[in-house]
Order: structure tokens, then C-alpha cells, then sequence
């Protein structure tokens, strides 16, 4: 049986989304920059693709507020240039973000990066958002304030659904000042060595902005501070007396140095520490790539046990990205189930059948009718949930 090629929709305003959806009989995905595509569950036999990309640029910046509204098809390394002119920035640092990830697709997608430890997710940072539902629908929550408690938090229910809910049109974002100086002290250490130092770190008073192991070598750890000019020297150099001299990249205004602001005994790293996070973060070429969260004192052990080609291993939000062979996957998500634990696939080799999600969550009957409420044809996404519903 052949199938007709699906019908690509390209609007330009919340009006043309609207008429997209009201227009269309049948199933439809949603699309932007396609960094994310091969996520999730395999999208099924659509009628028509709805390209949000053209639905681009900010709408409102409030910098005495902190808050930006912009269209959801905003690339956000575009949106983080226009707010950094005011010293703001948005706090997600995703490495789809190099890729020219939107707006709307990394709120989608819950993606999120090593900023996550303090900040959060855009879970956290979305304040409010525009969507339009199955029934054409235009369906507001939230706006430029920090508190609101009329009806449904859609930010929070649109967050990592996968285009499965409704069509995010606009997105409105907390802003953050952009520290003056950042500085990221490196460890040379395998993961369970790593969790040991992570944990006196977190315990101690440094407020680390991030703190991830990579499996680069034999494993390195990645301690992220900021600060102002006058205090952050001096915070580094208490630190590395605690890690025991470790290497140091410092940052400032956003320029690389490469002479550390004061002298300390480890050495000083010229190269972003963060660029080799990044790269582990995408994947390995022929890997599958899964997403995995738990309980931060059973991660390392977890990781280790699964034994992933590659991975980045957040110590302090209990969140993983490994790349493992593709017929490891469904074992993987057994394991990580077994142990309390969560996981998605991400990207997948060409071809490979590597599942998106293992066992039914314990959640799967609320997002079931919340599904049935917001998409009772289940006209968006078709799939992405798959194997769950």
C-alpha cells in the first residue's frame, strides 16, 4: 500500500497556525529545525507536517522584568544573542542549541543541559506559552509574570511531549543576568572516583553551576563556576585545594584566557571543556543514544553497569546521556526501570530498531487522559509515545 506524501504547512503567524489545524482533516506532525527528528517514537503515516520555523523572533523583551516572549520557532542561540545586549540570558545550554534548535522544540522536546543543576529545565524557566489545540483552539497560560495560578499550567504539560498535545506557537521566559565570569575546574577521574569528589563538592559552600562527568579518556570531571571579577578567584582557588590542584578554563565577559585570573597549582586548560560534553552529549556515530534519570546516589553505578560506549553523567541532577550499541537498548531500559529510574531513547542509528521507551510508566494512565482531553482523535504526533500508547 502506497501512502500520499504529507501536505507541508508553513504559517508565519499564530493566525496561520490556527487556520493549519482548523483546515486540515487527518493526522499531523509538528516540525522546526529538525535537530531532534529522530527522537522519541517513530512518528506514524501523517497527513500533513505543520513547520513552525517560520514562526520566528522575539515579540515582547521586558529587561527590567527579566522576561522575553518570542515565537516558538525561534532558534534560541538567536533569542540568547538579541537578550545578551541587555546582559540577560536564557539558562539552558542543550547542545542542540549549536545545532539551531527553536524555542518551541526544546520545550517539546524537555531537552536541557548542565545548567539544569541550578536552573532547571525550560520546565522551570517557561512562564508562559500560546498553543493551538486539536480543535483549532488558541489556549493561553501564564504571560510576563512570575506567579499565576489560573487554570492549567500548559507550559508544564506541553514540556517534553513531543509535539503529541497541541501546536506550541509562542513562549514566554524567566531571564537570568549573565555572570561576568565563569570558570570550569577539571578533574581527571573514572565515575565512581568522580561521584565521590561530586559529592564533597555539593556538600561543601561552592555552589557549583554544573557538575558533570564525561567519559573522555579515563573520565574527566567538569566543576562550573560563576561569579562577579572580585569573587570568583577566590572561590576557585578554595576549590581546587579540595580537588587537589585540578585544571582550570576561565571565562571572561565570554572570552577564553589563557592564563588563569590568579595563580594556582593546577594547570590552566586553553580549550572549552564543555565542547567534548557537547560532542558525548549528540552521540557516537552508529550508537543509539538514550536519556536516562535517577536518583543521583544510584547513577554511577547504574551508568557503569550498562556499560555505554560514551556518556556524560550529571552528578548532581541524576541525569545521563550514553551512547550504547542499538540491540543494547531494550535491555538498558529494563535495568534502568528496575532501578527506579526513567529513560527515552534518543537518536538512533539508521535502520536500527532500537525501542524509544521501556516499561509503561506509573503515570501512563494520567497522560493517557490528558491526551484524550486536549487531542481526543489523536490527531498530533502519532507515535512519538510509542511503545506506550
Amino acid at each position: 500500500m502506497t501512502h500520499t506524501a504529507p501536505t507541508t504547512l508553513r504559517p508565519t503567524d499564530l493566525a496561520g497556525v490556527r487556520d493549519a489545524v482548523r483546515d486540515t482533516t487527518g493526522r499531523i506532525a509538528v516540525a522546526g529545525a529538525g535537530s531532534a527528528a529522530g527522537w522519541a517514537g517513530a512518528l506514524e503515516t501523517v497527513d500533513a507536517v505543520l513547520d513552525v520555523s517560520g514562526l520566528s523572533g522575539v515579540i515582547t523583551h521586558n529587561p527590567g522584568d527579566m522576561t522575553v516572549s518570542a515565537h516558538a520557532g525561534t532558534p534560541l542561540r538567536a533569542l540568547v544573542e538579541e537578550v545578551s545586549e541587555h546582559g540577560q540570558h536564557v539558562c539552558i545550554d542543550a547542545a542542540r542549541i549549536a545545532d539551531g534548535a527553536t524555542l518551541g522544540g526544546l520545550v517539546a522536546t524537555g531537552d536541557a543541559g548542565p545548567a539544569s543543576l541550578v536552573h532547571g529545565t525550560l520546565r522551570d524557566l517557561v512562564i508562559g506559552v500560546t498553543v493551538v489545540l486539536a480543535d483549532a483552539t488558541v489556549a493561553r497560560s501564564g504571560g510576563h509574570v512570575i506567579k499565576n495560578v489560573a487554570g492549567y499550567d500548559l507550559a508544564k504539560l506541553l514540556h517534553g511531549s513531543h509535539g503529541t498535545l497541541g501546536v506550541i506557537a509562542e513562549v514566554v521566559l524567566r531571564l537570568h543576568p549573565v555572570p561576568q565570569r565563569t570558570a570550569t575546574l577539571v578533574v581527571d577521574a573514572p565515575l565512581a572516583r568522580a561521584a565521590e569528589i561530586a559529592a564533597r563538592v555539593l556538600e561543601g559552600p561552592f555552589e557549583p553551576a554544573a557538575l558533570e562527568w564525561v567519559s573522555d579518556g579515563s573520565g574527566r570531571l567538569l566543576v562550573r563556576l560563576e561569579g562577579t571579577d572580585e569573587a570568583l578567584p577566590a572561590r576557585v582557588s578554595r576549590l581546587q585545594d579540595v580537588l587537589g590542584g585540578a585544571a582550570v578554563t576561565d571565562v571572561l565577559a565570554g572570552e577564553r584566557h589563557s592564563e588563569p585570573s590568579t595563580p594556582g597549582e593546577g594547570a590552566v586548560r586553553s580549550e572549552d571543556p564543555w565542547l567534548r560534553h557537547a560532542e558525548l552529549t549528540r552521540g557516537t556515530p552508529g550508537a543509539a543514544v538514550l536519556r536516562i534519570g535517577a536518583k543521583p546516589s544510584v547513577l554511577p553505578g547504574l551508568v557503569s553497569e550498562l556499560a555505554p560506549d560514551a556518556a556524560t553523567v550529571g552528578l548532581g541532577t541524576g541525569v545521563a546521556t550514553l551512547s550504547l550499541a542499538p540491540d543494547a537498548v531494550a535491555d538498558a531500559h529494563r535495568r534502568v526501570h528496575a532501578a527506579g529510574g526513567t529513560s527515552r531513547r534518543r537518536a538512533r542509528a539508521p535502520g536500527a530498531d532500537a525501542p524509544a521507551g521501556g516499561p509503561a510508566p506509573s503515570a501512563l494512565p494520567g497522560l493517557k487522559g490528558l491526551k484524550h482531553a486536549l487531542d481526543p482523535d489523536g490527531r498530533f504526533g502519532p507515535g512519538r509515545f510509542s511503545p506506550w500508547m
